[in-house]
């Protein structure tokens, strides 16, 4: 066996942590999610962590304790945003782990293997996940879309037309409300004639209660402040908050371009609702309105 020096015991110790780390993780989402296919995944990586772990030991010699604080974080993220999100997550965040192992290759022929599995098979396995949530992802996108570019745009015109924050509140949630019907209804239709995997109930369902989340940020402002700009502003700000979560989570789970899709939404908000300023005032002064 060869001797290393205490630099490479201790990087060896922290590969033995997160391999044995990793295995129960990939371990409790094969126990705890639906399908088989994904099931089997989960366990035949869970079972290639466990061997690596077995690997690293015998450099060491010595057994390690898995971090119960990443165990716990990453089956709380995989509970709320899905198994993908948190499984890809998690191997997002290795790249120095990645770097890290490649300067263990002169150790030999089983290590050099070992780090072919984690750049390669694994990646492989991952992209066979197949998670229901990720299928609606455009209807979740539709109903995002058009709840934050249509209302911010509409409280921009109304917030410079009517001048009254709970006027304007009232007046968006009305509106919002018959709109995300609207939207969840025409995606039942489109989906339901347009042959494929998903379901047009649920479609319109992720379509419906996107639009509803979105108009709930959008509007919240208006009740809690008296000044109707700061309230538009923090709309606003929320509606961008919103786009950047959203693809954050998209980018991770689907390995999206982050920025680009977050620019080409922000892009659209912002000229709708400068659009929506200038016919707020237009309409204003036109009809001679105060509120």
């Amino acid at each position: 066996m060869t001797t290393l020096s205490e630099q490479e015991n201790r990087l060896i110790l922290g590969f033995q942590k997160n391999e044995i780390t990793e295995h129960h993780i990939y371990k409790n989402l094969a126990g705890r999610i639906d399908g088989v296919k994904n099931r089997r995944i989960f366990a035949q990586i869970a079972d290639d962590e466990l061997r690596h772990y077995r690997i690293w030991k015998k450099y060491t010699g010595r057994d390690v304790a898995p971090d119960r604080i990443r165990i716990w974080f990453y089956s709380l993220i995989s509970l709320l945003f899905g198994f993908t999100f948190a499984v890809k997550l998690m191997e997002g965040g290795e790249q120095d782990a990645q770097h890290a192992y490649e300067g263990m290759r002169g150790l030999g022929d089983e290590i050099v293997a070992l780090i072919g599995d984690e750049e390669e098979h694994e990646q492989a396995l991952l992209t066979l996940l197949d998670e229901e949530r990720l299928r609606y992802t455009g209807s979740i996108v539709l109903g995002l879309n058009d709840a934050l570019v249509e209302l911010t745009g509409a409280l921009a015109g109304l917030t410079f037309a009517l001048q009254n924050t709970r006027l304007v509140a009232l007046t968006a949630l009305i509106t919002g409300f018959a709109a995300a019907l609207s939207m969840a209804s025409s995606e039942y239709l489109s989906t339901k004639a347009e042959p494929g995997a998903k379901n047009p109930l649920k479609a319109s369902i992720y379509t419906g209660v996107a639009y509803i989340l979105a108009v709930a940020v959008l509007i919240v402002p208006y009740f809690v402040f008296a000044d109707i700009y700061l309230s538009l502003a923090f709309a606003f700000g929320g509606a961008l908050v919103v786009i950047a979560l959203f693809n954050f989570y998209v980018s991770v789970a689907q390995g999206v371009s982050f920025r680009s899709r977050f620019l080409e939404m922000a892009g659209l908000i912002v000229v709708v609702s400068g659009i929506s300023f200038l016919a707020g005032l237009v309409i204003r002064h036109f009809f001679g309105i105060e509120v």
